[in-house]
């Protein structure tokens, strides 16, 4: 058993999320049991999630998307009062990290899709590091990495053509990063990949000479949080269980 101190404070030196500009806070969000014993990971604290984690016997809820996100409304009522008061009732902390996880050179979301899919890392979209670049271990077609995401992420992407070219050289973000496939084009990226899609990165694609495949935010994200809670429960000696709470988006 670990202590609710200890996992904050290894956290926090893993994922320094005081270098990052975030939409919301990152680290303890509720706090509960002060001893540890139990973690249940996933992708966002859905009320789904928190249920899963209250059956299990959780004593802290992991997740990449957490509460208190900029421009929400702050009061603790409905939906948020369900979920909140939850955790509470049953002495369950919530521990979130968002952009520091998607960072992370080997526990993050991005780090993690590259194992997932084989891609090479050569470098990053952007200073923050949020985005990666690199090529997979042989020249491929559209539809093949298409493939190849449907059949790693088990989930059907959507195929955005920039033309008539292999992927040889790979950019990737995700989660909602549709917007970064302008830097992956300005660095010669024949592919970018990404969770989402907006109506206008269909033209960009097609305008800027890149292929875009939009593979899913859920699907794209449930690597990081899971390997971030595999090495707490490695460290200290603790049990861990990821829970997919299935999302079409």
């Amino acid at each position: 058993m670990a202590t609710l101190r200890e996992i904050v404070a290894y956290c926090n030196e893993v994922l320094s999320p005081g270098l990052f500009r975030d939409y919301c806070p990152n680290g303890l969000q509720v706090e509960g049991s002060a001893q540890v014993d139990f973690i249940v990971s996933g992708v966002t604290a859905s009320q789904a999630l928190i249920d899963e984690a209250v059956s299990r016997k959780a004593d802290l809820l992991l997740v990449h998307h957490g509460f208190f996100w900029k421009g929400e409304e702050p009061c603790i009522t409905g939906m948020k009062q369900r979920r909140i008061s939850a955790l509470i009732r049953n002495d369950i902390s919530l521990l979130a990290y968002h952009l520091p996880l998607d960072a992370h050179v080997e526990l993050g979301n991005n780090a993690q899709l590259a194992t997932r899919l084989g891609l090479e890392i050569d470098g990053t979209l952007n200073e923050e590091g949020i985005g990666l670049y690199g090529h997979a271990q042989a020249d491929l077609g559209l539809e093949q990495l298409g493939q190849l995401v449907e059949e790693r992420l088990e989930r059907v992407p959507l195929l955005v053509s920039g033309g008539d070219h292999p992927a040889k050289k790979i950019g990737w973000c995700t989660g909602a990063a549709q917007n970064y496939i302008d830097q992956a084009a300005a660095l010669g990226m024949d592919a970018f990949i990404s969770g989402e899609v907006s109506e206008q990165t269909v033209h960009t694609a097609r305008e800027l000479g890149i292929h875009y495949i939009a593979a899913g935010h859920h699907a794209t994200e449930r690597y990081g949080v899971r390997a971030l809670g595999d090495r707490l429960a490695s460290v200290f000696g603790i049990s861990h269980q990821f829970v997919d709470i299935a999302n079409p988006v």
